[in-house]
C-alpha cells in the first residue's frame, strides 16, 4: 500500500468505509441520480460471476438505475437475459444494442449522413447506452460483467467522488491489483507487458517529450473498464468502437476535461475472465492479438494528432526494438516481485509474449 499522489488525483483505499459512503450516496442521488451501465454479451449470462454481481448490486440502493447494454443474436437470447435480471432488486432495463428496434433507429440516423453500420462491439454498445441514459442521470458508471470477486464497493467507490461536493470530479477511473491470491498468479499481461513498456519506448520518439504520455503514465491501470463520468462530459466525447476503447476514452477525457476534475480510485484486488494465450502457452490468441493491435493503433493515432509523431517503416522497426528491450527489463522486475511474494511466474512465456507483442507493434504501425 502507498499514499503517494500522481499527476491525476489518486484516491487510495487506506480505510474507506463503504457503508458510510453508501449512506451519503443515498442522500446525494436524490438530486443527482446515477445510472450504472453494464455492457455485456449474451454468452456472459453463463459466466461464473454474473449471479454474484446481481446479488451485490441489489445492495446498492443508491443506484437510480442499472442499464444492461446487451449484444444478443436473437430475441430468445434477449428474453433469457431479461429473465435473468429479474432477480436484480434495483430499477433496471435491458438495451438490446443490436436488436431490431435499435438498428431501425440507427438506420434513420444514417439517412442524415452519419454512417454507423461499420461499428460493432463494446464501444458502440456503450455509446448507445450513453445516448439512452445521459439525459436522465447526473452521472453514469461502467464496469464489465465478468468480475469474479465483485462486491458493492466497486460502484460505491466509482460514483462517490463525482457526487460529493467536497470532491466534485467529472471523471473517475478505477485501478486495481491484477493478482489472484488463490491461484498465486499475476495477471494483467496487456498492461504489464505491452502498454507500460510501449509508452516508455514511444516517449523516445516524440520530439520534446509528450504531455499526453505523462498523463497516461499517471493512471495506475489505464486499461481498466471500470469508470464513472458525469453525463454532461459523456455527451461531449467520442467513444471508440474497438479494443482501443479505454486508451481512446482517456484521450477524449484529456481533450475535454481539466485534470483537476479527473481522479482514480483504488478498487483493491480484481479478478475476471482472462483472455487466453496459445493452449501450449507460447503465443497470443486471436482475441488478445486484436486487442493489442487496436491499443497500439490508438496510441499511434493519438500521438500523431497531439505530438506530431512521425510514423514510417524505420521508426516502427526502431520502436519495436526499443519496446522489446524495455519490456524484457520489466519481466526481470516482475520476476523478482513474484519470487519475493511466493507467486507463480513463468518468465519464459512472458518473454515469448513480449516478442509477439513487438510483432504486433510493427504490423499496427
Amino acid at each position: 500500500m502507498d499514499f503517494l499522489q500522481e499527476r491525476i488525483t489518486t484516491i487510495h483505499d487506506m480505510c474507506i468505509d463503504v457503508e458510510t459512503i453508501k449512506h451519503r450516496l443515498r442522500k446525494l442521488t436524490i438530486e443527482k441520480p446515477v445510472c450504472l451501465i453494464l455492457p455485456m454479451l449474451y454468452s456472459e449470462i453463463k459466466g461464473e460471476g454474473l449471479s454474484h454481481i446481481v446479488s451485490e448490486l441489489s445492495k446498492c440502493d443508491f443506484l437510480s438505475k442499472v442499464s444492461i447494454a446487451l449484444a444478443a443474436d436473437s430475441e430468445d437470447e434477449y428474453r433469457e437475459v431479461v429473465e435473468f435480471f429479474e432477480d436484480l432488486q434495483i430499477h433496471h432495463s435491458i438495451i438490446w444494442c443490436n436488436g431490431p428496434k435499435v438498428e431501425a433507429v440507427l438506420k434513420e440516423v444514417e439517412k442524415r449522413g452519419i454512417q454507423l453500420s461499420q461499428f460493432s462491439g463494446k464501444g458502440r454498445d456503450i455509446w448507445i447506452a450513453i445516448g439512452v441514459e445521459s439525459r436522465r442521470h447526473y452521472a453514469l458508471g461502467f464496469h464489465d460483467v465478468d468480475i469474479i470477486n465483485y462486491d458493492q464497493s466497486i460502484p460505491t467507490k466509482l460514483f462517490y467522488p463525482l457526487l460529493e461536493e467536497q470532491m466534485d470530479f467529472f471523471y473517475n477511473k478505477g485501478y486495481y491489483a491484477r493478482v489472484n491470491m488463490d491461484a498465486e498468479q499475476i495477471y494483467g499481461r496487456v498492461v504489464r507487458l505491452l502498454v507500460v513498456p510501449l509508452i516508455d519506448s514511444l516517449e523516445c520518439f516524440v520530439k520534446g517529450g509528450s504531455d499526453f504520455i505523462d498523463y497516461i503514465r499517471s493512471f495506475r491501470y489505464p486499461l481498466s473498464g471500470e469508470f464513472a463520468i458525469t453525463s454532461d462530459l459523456a455527451e461531449n466525447i467520442r467513444v471508440p468502437g474497438h479494443w482501443g476503447l479505454e486508451i481512446g476514452l482517456l484521450s477524449e477525457i484529456y481533450r475535454n476535461a481539466s485534470e483537476k476534475r479527473i481522479c482514480q480510485v483504488d478498487l483493491g484486488f480484481y479478478d475476471h475472465k482472462h483472455r487466453p494465450v496459445d493452449p501450449i502457452g507460447t503465443g497470443l490468441s486471436e482475441g488478445l492479438s486484436k486487442m493489442a493491435s487496436d491499443i497500439c493503433k490508438t496510441f499511434f493515432r493519438v500521438l500523431t494528432e497531439k505530438d506530431a509523431l512521425e510514423i514510417d517503416e524505420k521508426m516502427v522497426r526502431s520502436l519495436a526494438v526499443a519496446y522489446r528491450r524495455i519490456a524484457q527489463d520489466r519481466i526481470r522486475q516482475y520476476n523478482v516481485d513474484a519470487v519475493m511474494n511466493g507467486l507463480g511466474y513463468n518468465r519464459h512465456i512472458e518473454e515469448i509474449l513480449v516478442d509477439q507483442f513487438s510483432e504486433v507493434i510493427e504490423v499496427a504501425g
